[in-house]
């Protein structure tokens, strides 16, 4: 990247900052432009406000917000500068050279993962699982969960035909089960192996169901790899245009070839969405008359708008919050009278009933393909229809699509592609059947919103995901296998495909105490907008808090929110109807393979240890590989945390001699 390339992104502090606030802000700029970094230490926040001379900053937040946001940035690689103007920022360069790149990326990850190792509630969990502690009468530890490379080598060099030499299984995860050969909690395991990970571990908000995939050929049934099907991302252009339920092109397909099918979707859809809206208070305050909801006028959606609005700005008082976390779960009526869903439900409903003015009047109570024809032809009633269709998307993006948010496989077996076969398993008849199980419950949104339990879809059409990398090989390339090892048809198939690449936009580049920083600005600054993380408020909230953050200092959020960490995108379809099924338009799913597990994973690791692991373990490299994990003490294995050093806890870089700070 030249100079001529480079976008510089200025620096300023918020009206209302005093002079010394700049002042102080301008010396940490030019403290960090002179120094020096070691490549793989983070940057000591509260090192840098000393050297800066930045004191009480609990009652500075913009000065503060604005200093733990540059020192993030220039931890992952990002450049400034001071020139007579202030500071300047610039995007850190990305490198054509693939390795390069990606030693580029796994140096970001690492610098937030060992961050988090050296958290001291961290560094006590990992030291609780490795020490040693009697289940069964015997002495084990998490290293029984792992398998010694010298010994899996050995087995698959003397038996290389054998398949039951890894016998591998799936074991979903419950935060209350158990491990009965070791005594430890699934999820604890389960978390261990996630912190061997090159990226931090962290929670993900809406559904997670974690996943371990375990060896039954061991005494304690080693862990072969990990993965977790938690909530999509609700918006991702690419997949969505791969499955065709994007709005443009699913009205433009419809537009193409309308169906009685459609016409009829439609009307269900308006109706449905109408009567899974609770209105009773909305009755008892006369902002709604009975009649309206069959014979709607704009005057009546103006004043569900207008109260929509009056709740949304009580809700965001601080006293109300604390009220609405003491609800119980299932009180869905007094739930759905609270402002936040008072407001919620009043805009949709107002939108249901623009909707319904303009197209029931094409499509009537039986509907035609003439009647969609001529409302698609209607540019007022064409836009309902789209509004129409993404609700519809909205509602069943986060039940009947999810993300593999972790898939990997750990020591010894990587050197096998078991990531492959983690892959693979973690979309099986097993998962599915239990995705089902766990969350064949009333929907907290839904039931809020109706004052009634409402039971969403929870039969999964779609798994997508992402490559760690945006160059290079993936896991998940040619990750392709017959129907038929889950039950399917013999002449399908069935994998990851490649659906484009990520926008690299997220926060996954500042710490918590940045985004703690930006959202003590946004409050000490009166925004009439807060993120209370509460449930139904809207999806990522720390992606709208640190929005909210960096617009309250004026600086450019699309800009600071580009990590620089382009990724692969792959998707599973699970069912031929992904388009219909997915938008409710067809009630049932058409799958690829049989949602009944037959198996506990059984056929699925067959296919992978002939098309995979057995050409793979012939070789002398990966034989190595696997013999470099060994549980001989000192133990020196990759399935192991690992831990940075206690004497590394104080990482500062290196400031140039002379460095003239401006004043």
């Amino acid at each position: 990247m030249t100079d001529v390339d480079t976008k510089y992104v200025p620096l300023t502090l918020p009206t209302g900052a005093t002079t010394a606030e700049r002042r102080g802000f301008t010396r940490l700029c030019a403290l960090l432009a002179s120094a020096s970094f070691g490549p793989d230490v983070p940057l000591d926040h509260s090192f840098w406000f000393t050297a800066a001379d930045l004191t009480d900053l609990y009652n500075k937040p913009a000065l503060a917000a604005a200093a733990h946001t540059v020192i993030d940035l220039v931890d992952q690689g990002w450049t400034v500068q001071v020139d007579k103007y202030g500071p300047l920022l610039s995007p850190p360069d990305t490198h054509a050279d693939r390795d390069t790149e990606k030693a580029r990326i796994r140096r970001q990850e690492h610098l937030r993962r060992d961050a988090q190792l050296r958290q001291p509630s961290v560094r006590r969990f990992v030291r609780s699982m490795e020490r040693s502690h009697q289940h069964g009468g015997k002495l084990v530890s998490v290293f029984n969960l792992m398998r010694d490379g010298r010994e899996l080598a050995d087995a698959l060099a003397a038996h290389p035909e054998a398949t039951d030499t890894i016998q591998p299984y799936v074991q979903v995860v419950d935060s209350a089960s158990t491990c009965e050969l070791t005594g430890f909690k699934l999820h604890d395991i389960w978390r261990y192996f996630r912190h061997t990970w090159s990226n931090a571990y962290s929670t993900v908000p809406g559904r997670s169901m974690p996943i371990l995939i375990r060896d039954a050929a061991t005494p304690y049934h080693a862990v072969i790899g990990l993965a977790a099907i938690s909530s999509p991302v609700v918006q991702i252009a690419e997949r969505d245009n791969w499955m065709g339920w994007d709005t443009k092109q699913f009205v433009a397909a419809i537009e193409a070839q309308p169906t009685a099918e459609i016409a009829a979707w439609l009307v269900s859809r308006i109706q449905t969405q109408r009567d899974e809206i609770y209105v009773d208070d909305l009755l008892r305050d006369e902002v709604l008359q009975p009649g309206d909801l069959k014979s709607p006028t704009p005057e009546v959606v103006a004043r569900l708008k207008a109260d929509a609005e009056r709740h949304r700005a009580k809700h965001h008082r601080a006293g109300v919050i604390r009220e609405v976390r003491k609800i119980e779960t299932d009180a869905w009526v007094e739930r759905a009278e609270t402002h936040l869903f008072r407001s919620k439900r009043s805009a949709l409903l107002a939108e249901t009933l623009e909707i319904q003015a303009l197209v029931s009047g094409y499509l009537g109570s039986k509907p035609t393909v003439d009647g969609l024809r001529t409302a698609l032809a209607d540019p007022k009633a064409k836009t309902q229809i789209g509004r129409l269709a993404r609700r519809a998307r909205g509602e069943r993006v986060g039940t009947v699509i999810a993300d593999l948010t972790v898939c990997g496989a750990v020591a010894p077996y990587n050197a096998l592609a078991a990531g492959k076969l983690v892959g693979a398993l973690a979309v099986s008849p097993t998962v599915l059947a239990a995705y089902r199980a766990k969350y064949a419950r009333p929907s907290e949104i839904a039931s809020a919103m109706a004052g009634r339990p409402i039971a969403r879809e929870a039969r999964l059409s779609f798994v997508g995901t992402t490559s760690l990398y945006g160059t290079g090989s993936s896991q998940y390339n040619r990750l392709f296998w017959p129907a038929s090892v889950m039950g399917g048809r013999e002449n399908e198939r069935m994998g990851f495909y490649e659906l484009g690449r990520s926008r690299s936009f997220g926060t996954s580049h500042f710490s918590d105490a940045t985004v703690d920083a930006l959202v003590r600005l946004c409050e000490h600054g009166g925004g009439l907008v807060r993120v209370n993380s509460l449930f139904g408020e809207g999806v990522s909230p720390r992606l709208r808090k640190v929005r909210l953050g960096l617009a309250a200092l004026g600086w450019p959020t699309n800009e600071l929110l580009k990590h620089g960490r382009e990724r692969i995108l792959y998707g599973v379809p699970l069912v031929e109807n992904v388009r219909d099924y997915s938008l409710g338009v067809d009630q049932d799913p058409a799958y690829l393979l049989d949602p009944t597990p037959a198996d506990s994973g059984e056929a699925v690791a067959a296919w992978w240890f002939e098309r995979w692991a057995h050409r793979r373990a012939a070789q002398e490299h990966v034989q190595d590989s696997m013999r470099g994990n060994s549980l001989v003490r000192p133990i020196r294995h990759g399935a192991r945390v690992p831990m940075p050093p206690e004497d590394d806890l104080l990482p500062i870089g290196t400031v140039a001699a002379g460095t003239a700070l401006a004043q």
